[in-house]
């Protein structure tokens, strides 16, 4: 083992192996810091011109490995339910994507060096399933910290997932089994890494929230083992992706040019056991632990992910349920249960400045919703689920949505889907009733297309407000009305959204 570091001695602290062992025995204990370090010496590392291959690849398996259990404590920090503060937030984000960016780099070097045959790559051939393994395993670790912020996503990093996976499979080693890391006895293969990756890509990260692409994640990479992955398409490889363009995973709509580097995939096998679990799960409401129910997730919240995955590995992809136009047209927004509020009645919410309108751009339009470009993100507050109040350009109506999807393009832009849930609404003032008691104050919902028919309405009210066995009252145009809630359609940080059934009686 020593051998390979013999010859011209180089100046780098870890050109002696034993050196470098004592160097990362020395981390510091504090993950933030230890992962922070690392990712520094595998950037040293990979850029040392001095070090042969196989000393290198010795030397980034080694990092890598020390950065395991620090980077899975600083991920648990970063999703746990008790957030710190922007800063340090942004800061835990950055180091963690840091180090993967820095490990894929090294493992992609090293693949380079046995690919293009440099001087000394061939004494990698009998590591090149291994390193592959974790190239791409940390490519796709890489590109979910990208999706928990939603981009934007670096094409290079598709370039790599691509070229390493056709590397292996040209030399026959893409399903050559290995121990990813010592203590972890699960194998994998580059074909099921790169299946893994594929598949998240496939499955509309832009549309979940953070916890909810961890999820997502875990639940794919327990599958890749059943997922289907073929040269040429068939009706259960819904999918395509060319390893040559550097461009993440399509569904198909339409046959891609044919080409030597295009790749057919699907979950096979495996969405048999995924609707196998959600009808289990719909029959007795037992969650398996691994879906982290009521630490990282409300049941709701993991069976919509569940959903979520069923619509997307199904062979009969969803269809859009509405045509979207192309348009160019400008949208005001307001944001927030009291955003929507202070549009519709200035100065009954609690907080909202109306200095804070924002102006996106509508590119397309559908009668479900819109498309939109937003041009420039201030503050943190745009995320999956967040409530809206839009106001088209020429219009004097406001109307309600929801962001559904969201990317970023760049750093000061960003991309977004909104569904439309009202066409209308009105603020009511609601009186709780708790069996025959009824509150002596009023609390301020929202009433959504107050104009549709006697039935079922959906009703807004801030979040903590409605109790199960609760139910509303209020007056508006000379009628009572009780709304009786019978689901909960949505629920975030600042509002629910409630369905619910309705009495009306003339108002006393």
């Amino acid at each position: 083992m020593i051998a390979i570091f013999s010859g011209t001695r180089s100046d780098h602290p870890m050109a002696d192996l034993k050196e470098a062992k004592r160097l990362l025995s020395a981390l510091s204990s504090e993950p933030l810091a230890a992962l922070e370090e690392l990712a520094h010496w595998l950037e040293s590392v990979t850029a040392e011109a001095s070090f042969k291959p196989e000393t290198r690849a010795q030397l980034v398996q080694l990092i890598d490995e020390a950065g395991q259990l620090p980077a899975r404590k600083l991920a648990r920090e970063y999703l746990g339910a008790s957030r710190q503060g922007k800063l340090q937030e942004n800061r835990h984000w950055s180091v963690i994507h840091a180090f993967w960016k820095a490990s894929a780099l090294g493992y992609v070097t090293c693949l380079d060096a046995y690919a293009t045959g440099a001087k000394g790559g061939d004494a990698l051939k009998g590591s090149v399933p291994l390193l592959a393994v974790r190239a791409l395993r940390c490519l796709a670790t890489q590109l979910k910290w990208l999706y928990l912020r939603y981009g934007p996503l670096e094409e290079r990093v598709w370039a790599m997932i691509g070229g390493v996976y056709a590397l292996v499979e040209a030399r026959k080693f893409a399903r050559t089994k290995v121990t990813v890391y010592p203590g972890v006895p699960a194998e994998s293969t580059a074909e099921q890494e790169f299946l893994r990756v594929a598949m998240l890509s496939a499955c509309s990260p832009d549309s979940l929230l953070p916890n909810e692409i961890e999820l997502a994640e875990k639940l794919i990479a327990g599958a890749t083992a059943k997922f289907l992955l073929a040269r040429e398409h068939q009706p259960e490889t819904p999918y395509w992706i060319d390893l040559t363009a550097g461009q993440p995973a399509a569904r198909i709509a339409r046959a891609p040019q044919p080409s030597p580097g295009i790749r057919f995939f699907g979950a096979g096998p495996a969405f048999a056991d995924l609707v196998a679990l959600l009808q289990q799960i719909r029959n007795t409401r037992d969650y398996p632990p691994m879906l982290g129910v009521g630490e990282s997730l409300t049941a709701e919240a993991a069976l919509g992910v569940l959903e979520h995955l069923e619509a997307c590995w199904s062979t009969r992809l969803p269809e859009r349920r509405h045509a979207r136009h192309r348009v160019k047209s400008r949208l005001t927004i307001a944001w927030g249960f009291d955003g929507i509020l202070e549009v519709l009645a200035p100065g009954d919410s609690l907080s909202f400045d109306a200095g804070t309108y924002e102006s996106w751009i509508v590119e397309n339009v559908s009668v479900g919703g819109f498309g939109a470009l937003v041009p420039q993100v201030r503050g943190d507050w745009l995320r999956i689920g967040c409530l809206l109040a839009m106001q088209p350009e020429g219009g004097d109506n406001w109307l309600v949505g929801v962001v559904r999807r969201l990317s970023r393009p760049s750093l000061q832009q960003a991309a977004v889907g909104i569904q439309t849930i009202a066409r209308g609404a009105v603020p009511v003032e609601l009186r709780v009733h708790t069996g025959h008691i009824v509150s002596e104050g009023s609390e301020t919902g929202i009433l959504l297309d107050p104009g549709s028919p006697d039935g079922e309405m959906q009703l807004l009210v801030r979040a903590g407000v409605h109790a199960p066995g609760q139910s509303f009252s209020f007056d508006l145009n000379g009628r009572h009305t009780v709304l009786l809630p019978v689901g909960v359609p949505e629920r975030r940080n600042d509002y629910e959204l409630l369905r619910c059934r309705h009495l009306v009686r003339d108002a006393a």
